[in-house]
């Protein structure tokens, strides 16, 4: 069973019935639909800690491909981890394998995984005129008619394996360029190689792709201890990091690189992906909407980078990356004010970090744990549809219902996303902390305007979990 797309409730259960290996007591449902995912990767040692993450969250994705390839920062013969630096990441899988698909069948197979490892472009920064395996293997992705899904290119280094599979598409089949575009979602973790404005922005950005270029990543890479609050701030911290992570939670997660004192580290990569995980935020609807993998603004065309904070600062024409960016330039300044707007500017990455950091904690403990002993998130949903449209002064009710796997108690929270909406005045909420609320649209409203509400539902589980509905309302 190496092909994760098995993702019917019922065939899982087949599944179950047939080959009996021990997913009777999975508690974590199949879901239709994944994302599909194509993480490429420079092999920094953030890029090694968030490959801890994004393992434990495979089952969340149809991973199309774990792709070597370089950055500015990182090459072969430069700081470089080595061609199959993630082997024994993927090792280390195997051997928790067998009680993740205790916790939910629809983790990938070992074997699945290695065979979507493949090395991109590597031999220096930004180099995209070689056709390697791994820029081969985004060609066959693209090219592959049989499912028409969007896939999530994610550059955790530099794009330059994506843009040499986008060129040699060009090349080899000028034909289909636009309907492969169609199925392209871009994820950079800054551009941190020049082939983004090179290549893929003048010859692709015309067919309209939806890009998001964060610089937000920061929130939690190597600076996040002058970036997060100290209610969040503990969540990182080694006491934290010891107990639910390091210490006593298997093979993979011992291969975290935590800082010399358990201190978490960085993961700087991790926004890319954890934005295309299920939370019920429907944030890869509009990356600004907001979710665990923060939120953007469009630029320019379907390109979205992270919003401004401040009057003092423009988005250059080029390059989104390094010192250029406003979160850089706020650490960089001596004023006390600006470290407050740094936080800020972070805020859409970091508002989430008890919940992700919760939930990854949950991850871990599937390694080890029977479904029995560890927590689930709950699920949510909503007895209306999720959009709404009403005319200003108008009374609507918001009503969601959620269960958990493990019998856990909930507790719900209905808030108002202003960032989000279009609507920036703050809308009250009635009986915010029960199932059914209620909101009255403000009677300044205009027409289009929209309002974002989101329903949290969480457990009282070890660790606690929570999961989401939004609604999202138009004023007509």
């Amino acid at each position: 069973m190496d092909n994760p797309r098995i993702s019917s409730y019922f065939v899982s259960i087949l599944i179950v019935a047939v080959i009996g290996i021990g997913f009777a007591d999975s508690v974590y449902a199949a879901t239709t639909d994944k994302p599909r995912v194509i993480a490429t990767t420079d092999g920094e040692i953030d890029d090694q800690c968030s490959m801890v993450r994004f393992l434990l969250y495979a089952n969340e994705w149809d991973i199309e491909g774990i792709i070597t390839s370089s950055s500015q920062y990182h090459w072969r013969g430069h700081r470089w981890a080595g061609d199959d630096w993630i082997e024994p990441y993927l090792d280390a899988y195997e051997k928790v394998y067998p009680n993740l698909v205790k916790h939910d069948p629809e983790y990938p197979t070992p074997q699945y995984l290695r065979d979507r490892h493949v090395l991109g472009n590597v031999d220096a920064e930004g180099e995209m005129d070689k056709v390697t395996p791994g820029s081969e293997l985004i060609v066959q992705v693209l090219l592959d008619e049989t499912d028409d899904r969007p896939v999530w290119l994610q550059a955790w280094g530099g794009p330059n394996t994506i843009a040499r599979a986008l060129k040699t598409i060009e090349e080899r089949h000028p034909e289909k360029v636009a309907s492969v575009a169609k199925k392209i979602r871009l994820f950079l973790i800054w551009e941190q190689d020049d082939s983004y404005q090179k290549y893929i922005r003048p010859h692709w950005e015309r067919y309209n792709i939806l890009s998001i270029i964060s610089d937000q990543f920061d929130a939690i890479a190597y600076q996040w201890h002058e970036i997060i609050p100290e209610k969040e701030n503990q969540y990182y911290r080694a006491s934290w990091m010891k107990e639910n992570i390091l210490n006593n939670h298997g093979p993979l997660c011992s291969l975290y690189r935590a800082k010399e004192n358990g201190d978490f580290r960085s993961e700087g990569d991790s926004p890319s992906f954890m934005h295309c995980i299920g939370t019920g935020l429907r944030n890869m609807e509009n990356p600004g909407w907001g979710g665990w993998g923060g939120r953007y603004v469009r630029v320019r065309n379907n390109t979205w980078l992270d919003p401004i904070v401040g009057d003092r600062f423009t988005y250059p024409e080029g390059r989104w990356y390094s010192k250029v960016t406003l979160g850089r330039k706020l650490r960089a300044s001596k004023d006390p004010a600006d470290k407050i707007v740094m936080q800020q500017y972070y805020r859409p990455m970091w508002r989430w970090s008890i919940a992700f950091q919760n939930d990854w904690a949950a991850r871990a403990d599937w390694c080890v744990k029977s479904p029995s002993q560890a927590n689930h998130p709950p699920k949510v949903a909503l007895e209306h549809s999720a959009d709404l449209a009403a005319a200003p002064g108008a009374t609507l009710n918001l009503i969601a219902h959620a269960d958990d796997p493990d019998g856990d108690a909930l507790s719900y929270r209905w808030w108002q996303y202003q960032e989000a909406g279009t609507y920036k005045g703050k809308i009250a909420i009635k009986n915010a902390t029960s199932k059914s609320a209620s909101v009255t649209l403000p009677s300044d409203a205009k027409s289009s305007q929209t309002a974002h509400f989101i329903c949290e539902v969480a457990d009282d589980g070890s660790p606690p979990l929570t999961r989401y509905q939004r609604v999202v309302i138009t004023i007509e």
